[in-house]
């Protein structure tokens, strides 16, 4: 089952503008923005010591491992030479500037929704930076999930691009929330099971799944009273800030990278606004974990 929200006008300005206040032009914006959408970490190999942004991190997948690349401004390593059309195409559309189908690995499939201001704020911020040449690494797959052909028929199964747009029963804090989890942040990409294939169960959206980022599993995230979160909303905003448990654990691997990266840096407004959604989010049972 494929999803989108439905809306109206005056939400969707909301949305773009919610943010624009407090930053004065495009780069302070999309630093922002980049933090939200969890780039930092996936682009930069900090076990080995790498460059920001220059890519070469590992992505543990079922079907081997894929090397995120450099996005760095660099014109021939990295992504120096990409128009605002070919950076659209790329994070939206999941297509590199050559036509070929980026890897479902890439969340494309949620970055669909981000609305282009912002996915070229984005850019704008990527492409102040130093650059840094740095060749992208092979990714470690076998055939036939290293060949990128099928991807055009998996985009068929999949793929629902489209802009967010907003749910016009909904309030305003409601829609910012639902636009940071599921178009910037992606957090169904993890905390959603997959299909043998590779698609989100929708089924089990947000659930949880016992093959989570690098393998490790990923928490239910629903209001189920038994297998689900169990988390107040301001227990979940200061996770968000702190990487700190209610039960006073830290956050470990991806997810503590994504706050430490990225969370802690959002405005108290937008760390309340996914907590109150994702408090809202229809229960599923789906038990994880021992």
């Amino acid at each position: 089952m494929k999803r989108r929200v439905l809306g109206g006008f005056a939400s969707i300005l909301f949305v773009l503008f919610a943010v624009q206040s407090a930053f004065g032009n495009d780069v302070q914006r999309g630093e922002y923005l980049t933090r939200a959408a969890g780039c930092i970490s996936c682009h930069t190999d900090g076990k080995a010591g790498g460059k920001p942004f220059a890519g070469g991190r590992g992505l543990k997948t079922p079907f081997g491992i894929y090397y995120s690349p450099n996005i760095t401004a660099d014109p021939e390593t990295g992504i120096g030479g990409w128009s605002d059309p070919d950076f659209l195409n790329a994070v939206k559309r999941g297509i590199r500037p050559d036509g070929a189908h980026y890897f479902p690995v890439f969340p494309y499939t949620s970055y669909t929704q981000m609305l282009d201001a912002d996915a070229l704020a984005i850019k704008a911020y990527l492409f102040s930076l130093p650059t840094v040449r740095q060749k992208n690494r092979e990714h470690d797959v076998s055939p036939p999930f290293s060949w990128r052909w099928p991807m055009m028929t998996w985009k068929l199964l999949h793929f629902d691009e489209g802009d967010f747009s907003p749910d016009k029963g909904r309030d305003d804090e409601w829609n910012r929330g639902a636009y940071l989890v599921n178009a910037l942040a992606h957090c169904g990409e993890c905390h959603t099971p997959r299909t043998l294939d590779g698609g989100l169960d929708w089924s089990k959206w947000m659930a949880g799944t016992e093959d989570g980022p690098d393998g490790d599993a990923a928490p239910n995230l629903t209001t189920d009273n038994k297998t689900g979160l169990g988390w107040t909303d301001e227990q979940l905003a200061f996770f968000l800030k702190t990487g700190t448990k209610p039960d006073w654990e830290e956050a470990e691997g991806v997810m503590g990278e994504a706050i430490i990266d990225g969370y802690q840096y959002l405005t108290e407004e937008d760390r309340r606004a996914i907590a109150r959604y994702i408090g809202e989010l229809p229960a599923i049972e789906n038990h994880i974990g021992g």
